[in-house]
């Protein structure tokens, strides 16, 4: 009996490997919540020898996954795919991007999205004259551009750069792995993160430094590609590598976890880390740096603590007492569980793509006027809808709302708790 067609192909970085990105864990959710509201998707993943090397996942749960070998092997095997999916999503950082988003967008007969996983270092490459993933030509031909920064960064994706359509689609959490477990606590402070040059002073100041003032602290810093020449305290232990089956009872060992932000993520906003709701997932609460549009995923205080030196991630560990921690730890659990989950993101994905598809069919021209001249440097002329004014300012409650509906999240302080005070 022959299989229906596949309604969504996701072509991605990796799905079947986890080692060094925070690419593959965001893909099993979604594709986990796709499949449980009746989606069949097909994920297609460029062979590389790094993740062919430490593939922990090579079929996971809710895609058919199949591996390519280059851009010519993806166009002869997967087009007939491509061509009849009902939606097509082009990931950061896949290799030859731009050229597949060319093809991508020039024979597919349904909708198609760019799905940022990286949008603040995407942006800073275009300023630098980096066309490898995406150009500006091309972001105006997907019909959808969703990114896991919401905020400001929105508009200017379709007022400065000519995105049809930007929505946050945030990572998500798997919640049948991701369970409050009873271990023995081995560390008061642990990360989890791959090396980053630019996360690193705040690593330094927010464990490392704590680390070398409290020698009877326990810490620890789990994740590939850290330098040798990289001095450790004695009391902080080192992994390479832990796989996500190993994630959850990595947090239930520690106390607190800690949540570092990348540089051009902190300069946005609104970017949380899949760490995030991991550990809170987990009923582990977290010590993180501040971001703005932080407090519109955890409220300070009740589901997370700031720190911004070593001194407040030493006052959090030493003075805050189990009963407080353990409540708050739950709580981020609670708030993960109600607006976290895969099968938020899945409804959050569909909501979207009806919009994206009202849209064409408000705008039959624009995809009319699409025609494949070439595999590369087709001309873009699809016209912006950046007039369109976000609503929902004002509190949370009302920016959720507009996200759900469709609408560009961009909060304001209107409504908003103040950014909390780190000497409290």
């Amino acid at each position: 009996m022959t299989e229906p067609p596949f309604d969504i192909v996701i072509i991605g970085l990796s799905i079947t490997s986890s080692w060094g990105n925070g690419h593959a864990t965001t893909y099993r959710s979604l594709v986990r919540g796709l499949a449980s509201r009746g989606h069949r998707v097909l994920f297609l993943e460029c062979d590389a020898p790094w993740y062919a090397e430490n593939r922990d996942d090579s079929q996971p749960h809710g895609a058919v996954t199949s591996i390519y070998q280059s851009f010519d092997d993806l166009i002869a095997r997967f087009e007939a795919d491509v061509e009849r999916a009902s939606l097509v999503i082009v990931g950061s950082y896949v290799r030859d991007g731009a050229q597949v988003g060319d093809w991508v967008t020039s024979v597919a007969r349904g909708r198609t999205a760019f799905y940022d996983i990286d949008t603040p270092v995407t942006l800073a490459q275009l300023r630098e004259g980096e066309r490898q993933f995406i150009t500006p030509e091309l972001i105006p031909r997907y019909d959808l551009y969703l990114s896991f920064t919401g905020g400001p960064v929105l508009r200017y994706l379709e007022t400065d750069l000519g995105s049809p359509m930007a929505r946050p689609l945030y990572c998500s959490v798997n919640t049948a792995e991701y369970t409050p477990r009873s271990s023995a606590v081995r560390w008061d402070l642990g990360y989890l993160g791959t090396y980053s040059s630019d996360r690193q002073p705040t690593l330094e100041a927010l464990l490392v430094d704590p680390a070398r003032q409290w020698k009877e602290g326990r810490f620890a810093v789990m994740g590939p590609m850290y330098p040798e020449e990289i001095t450790w305290p004695a009391n902080v232990d080192r992994n390479p590598h832990l796989a996500p089956r190993e994630h959850a009872d990595f947090y239930a060992a520690q106390r607190f976890t800690l949540n570092v932000t990348r540089a051009e993520m902190k300069k946005w906003g609104y970017s949380p880390s899949v760490r995030l709701f991991e550990a809170g997932c987990c009923a582990v609460p977290v010590i993180s740096d501040w971001w703005e549009g932080l407090d519109e995923f955890f409220i300070p205080g009740e589901e997370i603590l700031i720190a911004e030196r070593a001194e407040d991630s030493l006052r959090w560990l030493r003075d805050t007492g189990n009963t407080r921690r353990l409540a708050m730890g739950l709580a981020a659990r609670r708030r993960v569980l109600a607006e976290h989950t895969p099968q938020h993101r899945a409804e959050q994905l569909e909501g979207y793509w009806r919009e994206a598809n009202d849209n064409a069919a408000a705008d039959t021209s624009r995809r009319n006027g699409r025609r494949r001249t070439s595999a590369v440097g087709l001309a873009a002329g699809v016209a912006s809808e950046c007039e369109r004014e976000a609503a929902g300012r004002g509190s949370r409650e009302e920016a959720r709302s507009h996200s759900a509906a469709g609408g560009v999240l961009e909060p304001t302080r209107a409504g908003r708790r103040d950014r909390p005070a780190y000497s409290q």
